[in-house]
C-alpha cells in the first residue's frame, strides 16, 4: 500500500474520457497535481453524487493545476453506458478509469478481496508523483468534494510556499504557520 510521500508507481490505464476510449499512463501528469477518487461501483447510489460534486469543482482543479481521475473496477464499457444514461454521471469531463484487474487499487490499499470493488478513497498526488494526502472511507460514507479541493489548495499552498504549514481547516488568504516563528499572511 502506498504511504505518505512515496511516489507513485506509472501505472497504465484505460479510460473512458470525452465520449471516447484511450489508454493514459500516469506519466502523463507530470508536473501537475493529480486528484485520484476511486469509487466502488458504477449504477450505484452514493457514488453519483460524489462524482457529480466532482464534475462540479472540476474546471477549479483544473485552474489550480490539478488533473482529477475517477477510478474503479468497471469496464470503460460500463462507464459510457453510466455516463450515457445518468444525468449525473453525463456531467462529467474528467477520465473515468477501469481497473478490473484491481490491480492499480491494490497499490494503493483500497481494493477489497472479497467483493472485487475499491474501496471509497481519495489520494492527492503532487507534480513530482508523491501522495501527499489520502483519505479512505467506508463505502456507505459519501466524500465531501469541498473538502478535497480545500485539501488540494492546502498541498499545494505548502508545496509552492516551503517551510510554512497550514493549521487546521486552513482556507486560502488565511494564516499560515512558520514552525518555531509564528503566524504569518492576512487574518
Amino acid at each position: 500500500m502506498l504511504k505518505i510521500n512515496q511516489k507513485v508507481p506509472d501505472f497504465e490505464l484505460a479510460v473512458f474520457h470525452k465520449n471516447s476510449f484511450k489508454k493514459i499512463k500516469l506519466s502523463q501528469y507530470k508536473n501537475k497535481w493529480l486528484i485520484i477518487i476511486f469509487y466502488p461501483g458504477d449504477f450505484t447510489f452514493v457514488c453519483p453524487t460524489e462524482l457529480r460534486e466532482t464534475a462540479e469543482l472540476y474546471k477549479d482543479f483544473q485552474k489550480n493545476g490539478a488533473e482529477v481521475l475517477s477510478i474503479s473496477t468497471d469496464s470503460v464499457y460500463s462507464h459510457k453506458a453510466w455516463h450515457d444514461r445518468s444525468p449525473s454521471i453525463s456531467q462529467i469531463e474528467y477520465p473515468m478509469a477501469a481497473d478490473q484487474t484491481g490491480e492499480f487499487s491494490r497499490a494503493f490499499g483500497v481494493y477489497i478481496e472479497e467483493e472485487g470493488v475499491c474501496q471509497r478513497a481519495t489520494f492527492i498526488i503532487d507534480p513530482s508523483g508523491l501522495v501527499k494526502a489520502m483519505d479512505i472511507h467506508d463505502n456507505d460514507i459519501g466524500r465531501n468534494i469541498n473538502e478535497v479541493y480545500r485539501k488540494f489548495e492546502s498541498a499545494k499552498y505548502v508545496h509552492d510556499h516551503q517551510g510554512e504549514v497550514s493549521p487546521a481547516s486552513w482556507q486560502p488568504g488565511k494564516k499560515t504557520i512558520k514552525p518555531g516563528i509564528k503566524l504569518v499572511g492576512k487574518i
